[in-house]
Order: C-alpha cells, then structure tokens, then sequence
C-alpha cells in the first residue's frame, strides 16, 4: 500500500507500507528506502516511522546537511540535458526531420509516451 499526502507529517514523501513473511508491518519512505521502520500493525510501524524521519532530520542538521526535499515539493523547470549515444542522436535527427518536428519535440513526445505507459503498467 502507497499513500503520499503531501501535508502530511512525513513531508511530502511517499510511504510504502507492507507486511512482511514474519508478520510484521514495514514503512518506509519510497523516496528514501533507508528511512524505514517496523511495527506489529501499520499504526505502529507509521508512528515509528514517524519517530524515525525525526531522528533523520536531527542528524542531518546536526551534520550541517541540508534535509532532502520530497519529489512532491520540489520545482521543476522541464528542462534537463541528456548524454546519448551519437548513433542514437543521428537516429533522432533524421525522425525528427521526416516528421516535421524538432528534435526536443520529438524527444519530448517519445518520453512522455514512456512514462505514461509506464503509469498504466503500475496500475495493473
């Protein structure tokens, strides 16, 4: 089970909450796999859970680190750079050209079309 309430006293992370083969509750932040916590039910695991991105946040402080920012909080500018292989920059230049497009167009389309075949296929 995954809940990510963005308001929520884990700041914005995504909690994976499952029982494990021994019977007992694991939760863990989804975007931090290392930030976890069990429990003999999911109440408890969550309000360990809780205790521990406390401790976490503590240490960081105390290590002048800053404490990593949840995806869901983050700001995005839509732009990144990507290093491709140059025979794969060729392949896309000359399909963007034959469908009339730029090759950030292109380029943007093929991972949009990913990613939301992506999300259908976690639905499943």
């Amino acid at each position: 089970m995954k809940t990510n309430d963005a308001n929520d006293a884990f700041d914005g992370f995504t909690i994976e909450l499952f029982k494990d083969m021994d019977g007992d509750w694991l939760a863990r932040f989804e975007e931090l796999p290392n930030v976890s916590a069990f429990g003999n039910s999911p109440e408890k695991a969550l309000q360990e859970l809780q205790q521990a991105w406390t401790l976490m946040k503590e240490s960081y402080i105390s290590h002048n680190q800053s404490i990593p920012l949840a995806p869901s909080r983050k700001e995005y500018s839509g732009q990144f750079n990507v290093r491709v292989d140059k025979r794969v920059h060729r392949a896309l230049v000359l399909e963007a050209l034959r469908a009339k497009i730029s090759l950030n167009a292109l380029v943007s389309q093929k991972l949009t079309l990913s990613v939301n075949n992506e999300k259908s296929s976690y639905s499943s």
